[in-house]
């Protein structure tokens, strides 16, 4: 059984179909600028555990995700030299 906190956390993100988990990304992404501006402690705090909790659950079912060449530390360093 769930507590009172993990039912305003939301579903579990190992329970959410694709779809979901990627729409629960985003608003948690969208989010979270007002969150750490503006909400409490326990607001942040639970922010934080909602986030890693999707984040990670999206790192587990795409391992092999495309990465691109430029948010790699080799591109960043690519970037300023040609600054």
């Amino acid at each position: 059984m769930r507590s009172a906190t993990d039912a305003y956390q939301g579903i579990p993100a190992a329970e959410l179909v694709e779809a979901d988990l990627l729409r629960e990304l985003e608003t948690v992404h969208r989010t979270r600028h007002d969150t750490l501006l503006y909400g409490s402690a326990d607001a942040l705090t639970a922010h934080n555990a909602r986030m890693a909790e999707l984040e990670g659950e999206y790192l587990r079912r795409h391992p092999r995700r495309r990465v691109a060449a430029g948010r790699t530390r080799a591109g960043a360093r690519a970037r300023a030299s040609q600054s």
